[in-house]
């Protein structure tokens, strides 16, 4: 699957994908506690998430495959996320593009959460088509 990874091939920078669930925090992992999932590389920043990861992997992997939620909505388009800008929404964590956008500081997490419910939906239709 294509996964929005680093040039290692590592997701989401290697932040810890259980402690955004566990903890509501971006933490950083480490290639000590790592995993390879779907062709991509996970890092964990213990062993006790890299276990429930390994045993649950669809419960803790981000959305559209790390890609920014409000580009996959609202644009129809794979863009790289930042990791440290997330939420967990529907029990799915979502992460968001947080940087400068034609010389504008641009956090798409703003204009998602102003409509999230239709966002939401209309990125679940997207990422059908993106996702092939």
């Amino acid at each position: 699957a294509d996964w929005n990874t680093n040039k290692d091939n590592v997701v989401l920078d290697g932040h810890d994908v259980v402690a955004y669930h566990a903890l509501d925090k971006s933490i950083k992992g480490s290639a000590m506690f790592q995993t390879e999932y779907d062709g991509a590389r996970f890092f964990f920043s213990n062993a006790g998430n890299q276990a429930a990861f390994s045993k649950e992997p669809q419960k803790y992997v981000p959305k559209y495959n790390g890609y920014c939620a409000f580009a996959v909505s609202a644009k129809n388009a794979k863009v790289p996320a930042n990791a440290d800008t997330f939420k967990i929404y529907n029990g799915e964590l979502l992460v968001f593009f947080n940087d400068d956008y034609e010389g504008q500081k641009f956090n798409t997490k703003i204009p998602w959460n102003a409509d999230e419910k239709s966002m939401y939906s209309t990125a679940q239709k997207n990422w059908m088509n993106l996702s092939k």
